[in-house]
């Protein structure tokens, strides 16, 4: 009897709504590890352009996948995430993270969920659906792929319904249509919260941006002058970097912005050098700083193809209906990743939520405080302290694209 193909269509989304060698091999730190390392493969498939990506949205779905996996594909994700879910220490660990900021009233929301869409008459594997209702805010809901249309409106109400963007942020899903899919397994991350010291509106005035390609654009360019979290680092290129850190309320949630010191420095020669060991290096050695600090508005929105990132980290079987052993989510046939799909978002703006009204146009004193002026590319990152979760992290090229 021939096999059945069906097809998985692994969908990981997210949404961002703003204005000793042991302690290396602990999860907190191979998870961050596993962020920087999915964001450099991005990275290197264009150095030019701004992006934007979860690592704690991709990584949610690839364990939750990881739950359903046997033989050389478990393995696969196994190596490319550094843990397996199966530890209980990791899974004590991953709850963390997806539960951290969603029980407070005042700082910020950092939420993760799941759903999983199955054809209606599939049978799913008991075990597996045992370890879906671990993860925070998810689901099991039946479907039908034959309905593509309707099929693609029950995912995108879902989508929109944890990411609290009203539907803004749904996807086309083309592939629904295939009368071959049969599972859809879909994560969303949300984030929202304001600034610690908010930026003010009217201290915003347009300045000059210099883009990648030596283009010098005029941008709606934020201010602030505060004492922030601020240090200046060589790395083993010779090349200097500064790195500020931006607190949002409640101070579980911060941003981290990596400014190449001299503007001749390409971002490239930065990204390279970008993993948890020096990440952990800078912010443990960032000292209590006044500071004038500006800061371009801007968003940032990218649909990724993982197929085109994972198999430069291992993850390669899934894709292949003769490889792709997933009999612990189901033994109705074989299944396989047909698509790999993340969306992300980042809106950065005076009151770090949504930006609206215009821009004032106003002349800022003189000061002897040091400058952080970012007016040329730099990256960011989204960092949970508590967890040391990387929820977002991207670069920006050209804050008018």
């Amino acid at each position: 009897m021939l096999s059945l193909s069906i097809r998985i269509l692994l969908l990981s989304l997210c949404s961002l709504n703003l204005g000793g060698c042991d302690h290396y091999n602990d999860p907190k730190n191979l998870n961050a590890e596993f962020a920087f390392t999915l964001y450099q493969r991005l990275a290197e498939l264009d150095n030019q352009t701004n992006l934007i990506v979860s690592p704690a949205s991709v990584s949610l779905s690839l364990g939750l996948l990881q739950f359903g996996a046997q033989g050389n594909t478990f393995v696969q994700l196994k190596r490319a995430l550094g843990y397996t879910v199966h530890d209980q220490d990791v899974q004590d660990f991953l709850e963390t993270i997806y539960k951290e900021g969603t029980n407070s009233s005042q700082g910020p929301i950092a939420q993760l969920a799941c759903a999983i869409f199955v054809q209606a008459g599939i049978h799913l594997s008991p075990h597996f659906v045992q370890h879906v209702a671990f993860w925070a805010n998810n689901t099991v809901q039946e479907t039908n792929f034959s309905e593509p249309r309707r099929t693609a409106a029950q995912i995108n109400e879902w989508i929109a319904m944890n990411t609290g963007d009203g539907g803004t942020n749904c996807l086309p899903l083309e592939t629904i249509g295939s009368p071959l899919n049969q599972l859809a397994v879909v994560s969303t991350m949300y984030f929202k919260s304001t600034w610690q010291r908010k930026f003010t509106f009217t201290d915003t005035q347009t300045l000059s941006f210099t883009t990648t390609n030596g283009i010098v654009l005029k941008v709606p360019t934020m201010y602030l002058s505060a004492e922030v979290n601020y240090g200046e680092f060589l790395l083993d290129s010779l090349e200097r970097i500064s790195v500020v850190e931006l607190l949002y309320l409640g101070e579980t949630v911060s941003m981290f912005v990596v400014l190449p010191s001299d503007r001749r420095t390409p971002l490239g020669k930065v990204e390279v050098h970008l993993s948890s060991r020096t990440f952990l290096l800078w912010s443990n050695s960032l000292r209590r700083t006044k500071m004038d600090i500006f800061l371009p508005r801007f968003r940032i929105q990218n649909h990724i193809d993982l197929k085109a990132v994972l198999p430069a980290l291992g993850i390669t079987d899934m894709f292949d209906p003769t490889e792709a052993n997933f009999k612990d989510i189901s033994d109705e046939g074989s299944l396989y990743i047909s698509e790999a799909i993340h969306k992300a978002k980042i809106e950065v703006a005076e009151d770090g939520t949504r930006a609206s009204g215009t821009t004032a146009m106003v002349l800022l004193k003189r000061s002897r405080s040091p400058v952080f002026k970012a007016d040329r590319p730099f990256n960011f990152l989204l960092w949970q302290a508590r967890t040391g979760s990387v929820l977002f992290i991207g670069r920006l090229t050209n804050p008018s694209e």
